[in-house]
């Protein structure tokens, strides 16, 4: 994590490094699923897809990312 104060998010949390999330997307306001934080930097968070391992390009504000859930009702999950 950079030498910034801690980020938290709108529900009051912090992303600690390698905790999986969830991303807002613009475009409709749903939620992607698969990645994970890598590191905490000015104020937003910096990704990976866990997919491939890629580091998303530019920052993510706090608001725009939530810890991933468990979808309820399924037994895969």
């Amino acid at each position: 994590m950079s030498e910034t104060a801690v980020i938290m998010t709108t529900e009051g949390e912090f992303f600690a490094p390698g905790t999986r999330v969830d991303v807002c997307v613009r475009f409709d306001g749903s939620w992607s699923r698969g990645f994970e934080v890598i590191e905490a930097v000015d104020g937003s968070y910096r990704l990976r897809r866990l997919s491939d391992g890629s580091q998303l390009p530019g920052l993510f504000p706090a608001e725009d990312i939530r810890r991933t859930r468990k979808k309820q009702g399924l037994w895969w999950y």
